[in-house]
């Protein structure tokens, strides 16, 4: 929910001029997820996460369970990844690239939106795509990246992404999402994007459990570009839900990496 209410909160960044802009989605996934699966029982998402939110919603984010409620106009089961939320948002003009590098899921996401001529499906990595299809004709946009972490240099892949993405768009909003165990993974993020100024970057994390080293705390998300007031939003956005998960005893933080400046 975090990761995808602050996706939701830069889309409508963008919208709000109506000059076209374009996403890439790096790791898109298969763009829907039935919550009655016995994968979603097993992890037990929907009991913990969404469905403690989905009465009240989220006051900062309203678009959020609008766009979860269209796709649920009966019973509570299908929820959006991230290639669904920005195709529910996108403008005739406006384009989505999503990009997945496992063959099966990538087929199901060209199944899913071959018909929406706003959508390009890729069967590739996304890491690639950035060093490939950057910049874009439409000058404006989001580079969303939601890796599984299931590769050992992940982290390094990001930062390498994000290094040759912003020589080559250093106007875009770069989006990275990680998983918090421990502060392993955001401080190595942090660290480059400090070293290397990044221009405008935010890190924002939400925790519903404490970190332990061992279990899923929560995650963290860092915006290089960052849209006007996303600081404020998040804080809003953060305070919503920590009041609802984690048996109400979540955390937060959000701190300003670099000022805005051009990325060297």
């Amino acid at each position: 929910m975090f990761k995808h209410a602050v996706l939701v909160l830069i889309l409508e960044h963008l919208l709000q001029k109506t000059q076209p802009f374009m996403v890439l989605d790096t790791h898109a996934g298969i763009g829907l997820y039935d919550l009655d699966s016995e994968q979603s029982q097993c992890t037990g998402e929907k009991i913990n996460g969404v469905e403690k939110i989905n009465e009240v919603g989220i006051p900062s984010c309203p678009r959020y369970f609008d766009i979860i409620k269209s796709i649920n106009p009966g019973k509570f089961r299908y929820y959006p990844g991230s290639p669904e939320i920005s195709c529910r948002m996108l403008r005739p003009t406006d384009r989505l690239i999503a990009c997945e590098l496992h063959p099966d899921d990538a087929i199901q996401l060209e199944n899913r939106y071959h018909f929406d001529q706003r959508v390009t499906v890729q069967n590739r990595s996304g890491y690639d795509a950035i060093n490939a299809l950057l910049p874009p004709l439409e000058r404006r946009g989001l580079i969303f990246v939601d890796p599984p972490f299931e590769q050992k240099d992940e982290v390094q892949s990001m930062i390498s992404a994000l290094k040759k993405g912003l020589r080559k768009w250093s106007t875009g909003i770069f989006c990275l999402w990680y998983p918090i165990k421990d502060s392993k993974i955001g401080d190595a993020l942090a660290d480059a994007v400090v070293i290397a100024q990044y221009p405008k970057s935010l890190r924002i994390e939400f925790l519903p459990f404490r970190k332990d080293g061992v279990n899923l705390a929560g995650s963290g998300i860092i915006i290089c570009n960052t849209p006007w007031r996303m600081d404020e939003k998040a804080t809003l956005l953060c305070r919503d839900i920590a009041s609802k998960l984690g048996g109400g005893k979540g955390t937060w933080s959000i701190k300003w990496l670099t000022e805005e400046r051009a990325p060297q």
